[in-house]
């Protein structure tokens, strides 16, 4: 009980630091009183963020991306998923054993060789030079959710929509997708909490103001002489809000999509 508690806090105090953080003035937030509460809530800092932040602008940008990144990762993941794990082929372990390896290669290394490569085909400084490898980098833990738990599923369940005369397309839609849907809502959150917050593609690929995503909004509270602190604190609370309400309420899926199949029977 007691780890659990010192987990919890850890946990928990770095978010209620952040939302006393983005209560305060500048000269509270420099004073070094970390703990302290503030003396007048400023409210005001959560106006500026959305304004001066251009928070809503950002906002339809990221959710643009991550919806795009999400569905495009669903349809491809379980469509892989149930050909590894549903058919007998010659090269099945080895389509798996490529997203595994996949798996493994750091975003990093990728910036160079993709910014030539999107510069070559002319989508650099567009929605799309985003999407592309978050659908990339997300697909591969995608495969892996789905295809261990499609692998419990009975092959009885097909066998009988094969007898009603269902084709493959018509089974893996009305039979396998629904019975996929746990790991489905895991693979979404997780995808989604993967891309909502990421800075290093966005930043290398994305110069034109329109098209940035929400963690660009902080720079609006930068100047050449001065730094608004409690707007960006602002800022974050905001950014962080849609992870942290979907994490929460949907946080059972989470763990029961991630033990599916886990136990046959």
């Amino acid at each position: 009980m007691t780890l659990l508690s010192v987990l919890f806090v850890t946990q928990v105090y770095p978010l209620f630091w952040l939302l006393l953080y983005s209560l305060k003035t500048n000269e509270e937030i420099l004073s070094g009183s970390f703990f302290s509460l503030p003396a007048v809530v400023q409210w005001h800092n959560y106006a500026d963020a959305m304004q001066g932040g251009k928070y809503f602008k950002y906002l339809w940008n990221s959710v643009m991306v991550t919806s795009v990144t999400m569905a495009a990762v669903i349809v491809l993941s379980a469509m892989v998923a149930y050909a590894i794990s549903r058919f007998r082929w010659r090269y099945g372990q080895a389509v798996m054993t490529v997203f595994l390896v996949g798996m493994m290669i750091p975003l990093q290394s990728t910036l160079l060789p993709l910014m030539v490569i999107f510069k070559h085909i002319g989508i650099l400084n567009t929605h799309l030079s985003l999407i592309l490898p978050y659908i990339a980098f997300s697909t591969p833990i995608a495969v892996f959710i789905l295809s261990g738990f499609m692998k419990s599923i009975p092959h009885e369940l097909e066998e009988s929509a094969v007898m009603d005369g269902a084709s493959v397309y018509r089974t893996f839609r009305t039979i396998i997708l629904p019975i996929s849907l746990p790991p489905v809502m895991t693979v979404c959150i997780l995808t989604f909490i993967s891309i909502w917050n990421e800075y290093i593609l966005a930043a290398t690929f994305i110069s034109s103001e329109r098209l940035k995503t929400l963690p660009f909004g902080i720079y609006s509270f930068v100047s050449q002489y001065s730094v608004n602190y409690g707007a960006i604190g602002a800022f974050l609370v905001l950014g962080a809000l849609p992870v942290i309400l979907i994490y929460f309420l949907l946080s059972e899926r989470i763990t029961k999509g991630m033990v599916a199949g886990a136990v046959k029977g």
